[in-house]
């Protein structure tokens, strides 16, 4: 009894405290709120027009009005490429406009996704937060490069335009301050369990990768023969989706062939399994490039928006060849998705990793010029990536990594893999320029670690992108114990952004466990994995 005055006296002076900090939080105007952001004048133009509706309180109040004021815009600009329409327009201004209203409406869904997990989801994070704003941000990037890609960047503009970019970064900003503050318990959920998978793979989904009669149970089979039901993949999918009771997961079951066609798994589309008879002999296949009159968004012979995704076996492949520049594979925007043992072919930009958390394991992934590029979080594990001939004349660089904004949470990770080159490099390799990496954007970020590099890299390792300086200060390259004939890093570029990484502690933020929460995922879809170094 005698510790109960103290106690209480304590308690009471916090109590005080508190009140006083809500209060003074409460006087604060709009203005003041935004001057904490990387874009104040938006921040004050677009949400100091309704002082009563955004009169934040507290940091978690403001994170929820800037994600607000970013959907609304969102939401203009949608409404605007709408009226501006594609109606007699050329088949470039056709194709990019498709592209941004898509990307456009995704950039919707994750900014209204976040608003109500904010508001109505235990079990939310602010983890989940920043990479559905990482999303959204992206999404506006891909529809502006698309625009260069087919020279049609007058006509995007309008679609561009309301500051939503701004608005959605200061919304990043925002909320990276919460998850710089969040208790080290939030990433509990992102611990793996003793079988080694991260934790958001479920049980159900994690035992669907290892069996090895899953075929037996699918859903839907494919097949060339007649077989199956369908001989379309993309007719199979569409059935199976429309067909599914609750909200379990759908396995399509694809036949040993090859199968030219370009599928689409779209936005409503979830908790697909895609299962072929192994990556020789279930191949999935287009020759869509930008020179063929595509953006390298819809290149793609296989795109994915749905969540929780998963392929096992399978070979997406795109054969426009090198003469014909960007020419994409796959494309994923696929939060929490799965490849396992899949191949990836192609030359330039094969993996368009887009966007969102993902995880490949047991790949190979074939490609000349940033063949695996994008702005997902994304961990490369235990694949072989096999560095093909290009052009002559043309150096090769392994990824170009999308990161345009400091806040996001995203990167390329490749751990415990193997870097080759391929049968058609290995007899040139001495006259080819092979590099890890290049940025494409502001703060690119690309970590290797415990990786063989075989003699096919160049000695300084990363490549300048097209012969400029642009971002050599705010990129994050990094290398972290790997090994084989072109691992040293004596002699690697003096940037002030590259990293030879040496603590044990900075190299595991681009674990599985760290850099996509794989702890929380990955457990369920039965793919082994490491979750830390």
């Amino acid at each position: 009894m005698k510790f109960f005055k103290p106690f209480f006296f304590l308690c009471f002076v916090l109590f005080f405290y508190q009140v006083l900090a809500a209060d003074e939080s409460a006087s604060k105007g709009i203005s003041w709120w935004c001057k904490t952001t990387p874009h104040p004048e938006t921040c004050t133009y677009f949400m100091g027009r309704d002082p009563e509706r955004y009169n934040p309180n507290s940091n978690e109040s403001f994170r929820t009005l800037t994600v607000l004021a970013a959907y609304e815009r969102a939401l203009d600009a949608h409404t605007n490429a709408k009226q501006l329409g594609c109606g007699g327009k050329s088949k470039r201004k056709t194709l990019v406009y498709r592209d941004c209203i898509n990307l456009i409406e995704n950039t919707i869904l994750q900014l209204n996704g976040t608003l109500q997990n904010i508001q109505t989801n235990a079990s939310f994070t602010d983890f989940d937060a920043q990479t559905w704003l990482s999303t959204a941000l992206t999404n506006i990037e891909i529809c502006r490069s698309g625009s260069y890609d087919l020279n049609v960047t007058k006509f995007t503009s309008p679609i561009l335009s309301g500051n939503v970019t701004e608005l959605i970064s200061n919304s990043l900003a925002t909320n990276g301050v919460l998850l710089d503050n969040s208790s080290t318990t939030e990433y509990n959920k992102y611990q793996t369990n003793r079988r080694g998978f991260p934790g958001w793979v479920t049980r159900g989904d994690r035992n669907l990768l290892q069996d090895l009669a899953l075929a037996s149970k699918a859903n839907v089979v494919v097949a060339q023969d007649g077989s199956g039901q369908f001989r379309s993949i993309q007719a199979a999918i569409n059935y199976a989706v429309s067909r599914r009771v609750g909200n379990g997961r759908v396995v399509v079951y694809v036949k040993r062939g090859v199968y030219r066609e370009n599928i689409l798994i779209s936005r409503t589309m979830n908790k697909v399994m895609l299962v072929g008879d192994g990556l020789k002999y279930t191949v999935i296949t287009g020759s869509r490039s930008v020179s063929s009159g595509f953006t390298t968004y819809s290149s793609a012979t296989f795109g994915i928006d749905g969540i929780g995704f998963i392929a096992r076996g399978i070979t997406f492949r795109n054969t426009a060849g090198p003469q014909s520049g960007q020419a994409v594979a796959l494309r994923s925007a696929s939060d929490l998705s799965v490849f396992y043992a899949c191949g990836f072919e192609g030359y330039q930009d094969t993996l368009f990793v887009h966007a969102q958390r993902q995880f490949y394991k047991m790949c190979y992934i074939y490609g000349t010029i940033d063949f695996i590029f994008g702005n997902a979080a994304v961990v490369f594990q235990n694949c072989i990536i096999y560095v093909r001939k290009p052009l002559a004349g043309q150096a090769n660089v392994i990824t170009a990594q999308g990161r345009g904004d400091p806040f996001q949470n995203t990167g390329i990770s490749i751990h415990n893999c193997r870097i080759m080159a391929a049968p058609d490099l290995r007899p040139v390799v001495g006259s080819v320029k092979t590099y890890l990496g290049r940025p494409w954007q502001q703060y690119s970020r690309t970590v290797i670690m415990k990786t063989f590099i075989d003699n096919l890299v160049t000695p300084e390792g990363w490549s300048l992108w097209q012969n400029s300086n642009f971002a050599l200060s705010t990129l994050y390259y990094g290398e972290y114990q790997n090994f084989g004939p072109a691992a040293s890093v004596s002699n690697r570029v003096k940037w002030p952004g590259y990293h030879v990484i040496t603590s044990p502690n900075v190299a595991s933020r681009f674990t599985v466990s760290s850099l996509i929460a794989g702890r929380s995922w990955l457990p369920s879809t039965g793919v082994p994995y490491t979750a830390g170094l």
